[in-house]
């Protein structure tokens, strides 16, 4: 039985999310993952096939589906 990390929980429901992830300090979006989520404190998991595709997909320079431009502001 799986059981969250974060909370302990044992209750998750299957998604797909969309994660921001940062490359040599670049922000690049992964739309549309397969994630476990746990019900109680929302923490995602991916499942290792998924966290190996996602780095395959990221550091072995795979064409994006789509370029888009995003506004920044510091709260500082």
């Amino acid at each position: 039985m799986n059981k969250c990390h974060v909370c302990g929980s044992v209750t998750f429901y299957q998604d797909l999310i969309d994660e921001v992830f940062y490359i040599s300090g670049k922000p690049v979006l992964v739309e549309h993952i397969p994630a476990k989520i746990c019900n109680q404190c929302g923490e995602k998991n991916f499942s290792r096939q998924t966290t190996e595709q996602i780095r395959l997909m990221l550091h072995n320079k795979a064409k994006p589906a789509r370029v888009i431009s995003v506004d920044v502001f510091s709260f500082v």
